[in-house]
């Protein structure tokens, strides 16, 4: 397939939502090629398919409701990641925290120095476990995690029509630059033209902070405050998630972020030229990154059920004939724990911070998933080995934390 040498070469991973977005949003540009791999069965060729004689159109929608629609599409879209990985400077993970070893192995092999390798979002423990397999080849690449998703979206058409629903007003990114490592283009400046004017790109001084600030923390407390004491009997209602929080749950969840803040103060304490004043409370964060989108700011409870962004989203449950019943087998605790708050609470335990909230929340969690992760207060349960924890990569000091 001929391209054109001038300009940069993106791969986009993933083929859902958010892949769709960010491979349409870069394709439209003029400097962008951008090639998609995508491992889920035989979703590479299905898209493929759909885009034989057409463009991905791509809906952005803004706040204040207008819209506009941009046509575009990848120059390929595969299986093969050989093929996908040819000619590459940057690298997008657009997939949920299970399937990113995944595409790390596929990669891997095919890795080319002084590449930039971006979690979108990265999630808790990302760079240890890039890092981890990527082995040597880590210090050629730079590896770079954004704490979240750039907007709200959805497929609207699979592989042919997606939307972008608001862009936040700012995200933070951290990087840890490969000690071989000799990009050519500058990290923050090249995300910020890919995904446009909004959200601005704010560098976060170092990665152990993202971990700390990763979004994988709000869910579990409020499944928690909401599903603990929990009855059995069925709901007739699937219950609102954000908009229905209660004092409790807010409570939960805003304790689980005092917590952080703690453990990235301890970390402040440790480990000298270390700056953490970016790991937030959870309450500024959702003032800053959704101040156009809440009513109320008087409190986190009330920040989080008038954010108009949360519109209409419910708790994952399943139906029954008796009514609705909780899902736990649903990515707020299959991959929130072992690639959040387990990670988390791994590095409030090298920097020696106490979490009990935490360690409620996963006590809780680790029961309804049949893992073992935590054992009284301490982060020594038989599945540790299978999360993110910096402890599953062999890191168990501060010094070890932060040697890129």
């Amino acid at each position: 397939m001929s391209s054109d040498t001038s300009k940069r070469r993106i791969l986009v991973c993933g083929g859902g939502n958010g892949a769709h977005c960010l491979s349409t949003l870069a394709a439209s540009q003029k400097n962008s090629e951008v090639q998609v791999l995508t491992l889920f069965q035989d979703e590479a060729e299905r898209w493929a398919k759909q885009l034989e004689d057409s463009d991905v159109k791509l809906t952005i929608t803004d706040l204040d409701g207008s819209q506009q629609d941009l046509f575009a599409k990848p120059i390929l879209i595969t299986k093969d990641s050989e093929k996908a990985m040819s000619g590459v400077q940057i690298i997008f993970l657009v997939v949920p925290a299970f399937a990113h070893a995944g595409y790390f192995m596929a990669i891997e092999p095919h890795l080319q120095p002084n590449t930039l390798i971006v979690g979108l979002p990265g999630q808790a423990g990302f760079e240890f476990q890039c890092r981890s397999i990527l082995g040597d080849k880590a210090s050629t690449c730079t590896i770079a995690s954004l704490e979240s998703l750039p907007w709200a979206c959805r497929i609207l058409e699979f592989g042919r029509h997606a939307q972008i629903l608001g862009a936040k007003e700012s995200l933070g990114i951290s990087y840890i630059k490969g000690k071989s490592c000799d990009l050519p283009f500058p990290v923050v400046e090249s995300i910020q033209d890919i995904l446009g004017k909004k959200p601005k790109i704010e560098e976060i001084q170092n990665y152990i902070a993202i971990n700390l600030m990763a979004k994988s923390m709000v869910h579990p407390p409020i499944l928690y405050g909401k599903w603990g004491d929990w009855d059995g009997k069925p709901l007739q209602k699937e219950p609102l998630f954000y908009q229905g929080i209660d004092e409790r749950q807010a409570d939960l969840l805003s304790k689980v972020s005092d917590e952080l803040i703690a453990t990235g103060k301890k970390l402040e304490q440790l480990k000298e030229g270390i700056y953490m004043s970016q790991v937030i409370h959870i309450f500024d964060w959702y003032k800053t990154y959704y101040k156009d989108q809440i009513t109320d700011k008087s409190c986190l409870m009330m920040a989080m059920r008038t954010n108009s962004a949360y519109d209409g989203l419910v708790h994952p449950m399943i139906k029954t004939e008796e009514g609705y019943i909780p899902n736990f087998n649903y990515r707020y605790t299959t991959e929130d724990i072992p690639y959040g708050l387990v990670v988390m609470k791994g590095i409030a335990e090298i920097a020696g911070v106490d979490t009990p909230v935490m360690d409620e929340i996963i006590a809780w969690a680790q029961q309804k998933l049949d893992k073992e992760y935590i054992v009284g207060s301490k982060l020594s349960g038989k599945d540790v080995g299978t999360t993110r924890a910096p402890q599953s990569y062999g890191l168990k000091t501060v010094d070890e934390l932060f040697d890129t």
